[in-house]
């Protein structure tokens, strides 16, 4: 476990910037005492709050001024060329430089990938790095990849999206031989596209504890430990599940408050109430990871609440002391020497 952490936080992205940034930075240093964050943006915006609201944790908590700030409609390539001073930007290169162990933004996804790409370079071995993030099941939770980073993935890109979720799964979950499972419309070889079927037979020859193709419910059923998928896939199913829990609330909150029976049923079964929505609360796992880079970047949602975004850096916290991308890299020149597929 790593003595010291020190990361730096991309304090205005996201779509509240440092109304949230900053109370959830406090908020980790309170959890962490071995935790330093460098908090990046306008230093005129950021350190009267940080004098006003820090308290006995100012000293763990720095200021790093960045005059601009990447928006959240902006495209990639607009933010990578013209805003090499933007909070995102100065952010990623403490980690290049070694300043941060890792950085930990809300702001604008595209950005945030194409400049972590562009500044930290990928690892030896990988072509593109993926989104993976935890989700809930009945036995506790998944590791999903890609959300989103490659909307158009080959059977390549699939296997070593597997490598990647395979060695995250097993450094933050303790786990020796995390099952994998594909995702894909049915569970028969037969069925799938050629990319996926082409990523089956490359799995099944591997390394790695492929367990099989996998569909929807399997991911909340916790059928595998890490479910793999191309990135527009991901996605789609992501934000489906967000929407699908939304709906849940939505209609409890109808019924109970329907009549007076129903509003008295609600107070009696408060505690479970609560106690269910603490175990499918999504700001418990705010936190995506940017697997496959040279370096820690971990992507909060860009609506996170101080709770949430807290979540996320302490995801960061977790990747830092078990040492991520250097496990990552290792699996990959070992399987490489070995002169086999990952």
């Amino acid at each position: 476990m790593t003595d010291k952490v020190i990361i730096a936080i991309d304090a205005m992205g996201g779509d509240h910037g440092p109304d949230i940034t900053v109370p959830a930075a406090i908020e980790a240093l309170k959890r962490h005492p071995n935790l330093t964050l460098i908090l990046v943006g306008q230093e005129e915006v950021l350190q009267p709050v940080v004098d006003k609201d820090a308290g006995k944790y100012r000293k763990r908590l720095q200021v790093q001024h960045a005059s601009q700030v990447v928006m959240m409609d902006e495209p990639p390539s607009q933010a990578l060329r013209g805003k090499k001073d933007s909070s995102m930007r100065v952010a990623i290169n403490l980690v290049k430089d070694g300043v941060a162990q890792a950085c930990v933004s809300a702001g604008n996804t595209g950005a945030l990938m194409a400049t972590s790409r562009f500044v930290l370079k990928t690892l030896p071995g990988i072509d593109r790095p993926a989104i993976c993030t935890t989700l809930p099941t009945m036995k506790g939770h998944v590791h999903v990849l890609d959300l989103g980073a490659n909307v158009d993935s080959s059977s390549d890109n699939l296997l070593e999206f597997a490598a990647m979720g395979s060695v995250l799964t097993s450094a933050v979950d303790e786990i020796s031989q995390p099952t994998i499972g594909l995702l894909n419309v049915g569970e028969e070889e037969i069925k799938g596209n050629e990319v996926v079927k082409e990523a089956a037979r490359k799995l099944s020859v591997s390394k790695l504890n492929y367990y099989g193709f996998v569909e929807g419910d399997d991911i909340y059923k916790g059928t595998t430990d890490v479910v793999v998928c191309d990135g527009f896939v991901g996605n789609v199913m992501l934000k489906t599940t967000e929407g699908v829990a939304k709906m849940i609330s939505f209609y409890m909150k109808q019924e109970f408050k329907r009549n007076p029976l129903n509003m008295i049923a609600g107070a009696i079964a408060l505690p479970v109430l609560r106690a269910f929505r603490k175990r499918i609360d999504p700001r418990e796992y705010n936190g995506a990871s940017l697997v496959g880079l040279n370096g820690i970047v971990v992507k909060s949602h860009g609506n996170a609440d101080a709770h949430s975004f807290c979540t996320a850096i302490e995801e960061a916290v977790l990747e830092v002391e078990k040492n991520v991308p250097e496990r990552i890299k290792q699996v990959l020149e070992t399987m490489l020497m070995e002169g086999v597929e990952v």
